[in-house]
């Protein structure tokens, strides 16, 4: 999706699904200023949001966290159960620990918090676009402190349960590349890179790229 249109030179399409329309509109005008991105479609609740989704395809999804009825967690859920592959950020102003492990687990390729400078949602948005993991920077530690308390818990797998083609993946992972750009590198198939993908989250207990990304780092992988 979102890596082929950019090789094409086409806009990277957005969908925005929030329920505050003053935000939409200041956010959609700021995208209107990046010659890479285009707003295709808005959306004030869940419902609204899994049908423009499933109407647009669009390459990114940003998804308020707090909305009323469904919330931002459960709209994600609603996305990936109909299939929407759609790259999916959360955009909110909660750096709450158990939103964003929340968010994360839930599937989402990113989260951004409100409070971000606009060059800099730009740019985490152009990121997200071109397949690449986006989390806002005070939340990273956060993030690691939640993954190392839950290691603890949990007394999972160290690095020695992985093979030295996951090891090399997870490197790659962390260093923001997509399947399709991982397979490229390491010579094989998209489709080989989503098993070892698999494998390797099951074996560390996690549920997102982004954790991997941050468990990476943690453990000097990356």
């Amino acid at each position: 999706m979102s890596d082929i249109s950019s090789e094409q030179g086409s806009k990277a399409s957005i969908l925005l699904i929030d329920d505050h329309p003053l935000l939409r509109k200041g956010v959609k005008q700021l995208i209107e200023l990046d010659t890479d991105l285009e707003v295709v479609a808005e959306a004030s609740n869940a419902h609204e949001g899994l049908a423009q989704a499933l109407k647009h395809e669009p390459d990114l999804i940003l998804l308020d966290l707090n909305m009323p009825e469904i919330n931002g967690i459960e709209t994600l859920k609603m996305l990936r159960d109909d299939g929407v592959s759609s790259r999916v950020v959360v955009f909110t102003v909660s750096d709450n620990e158990e939103d964003v492990v929340a968010a994360l687990k839930a599937g989402a390729d990113g989260y951004l918090l409100k409070d971000m400078e606009p060059e800099e949602l730009l740019s985490n948005l152009n990121q997200a676009a071109t397949g690449k993991m986006v989390i806002s920077e005070r939340l990273t530690t956060l993030l690691a402190q939640a993954l190392q308390s839950k290691r603890t818990a949990s007394k999972g797998p160290d690095i020695s349960s992985l093979t030295p083609r996951e090891k090399q993946i997870i490197k790659l992972i962390a260093a923001g590349l997509p399947n399709k750009l991982i397979a490229r590198k390491l010579s094989i198939t998209e489709g080989t890179v989503k098993v070892h993908v698999k494998h390797l989250l099951k074996k560390l207990n996690l549920r997102s790229r982004v954790e991997v990304a941050v468990w990476a780092v943690q453990e000097g992988l990356k």
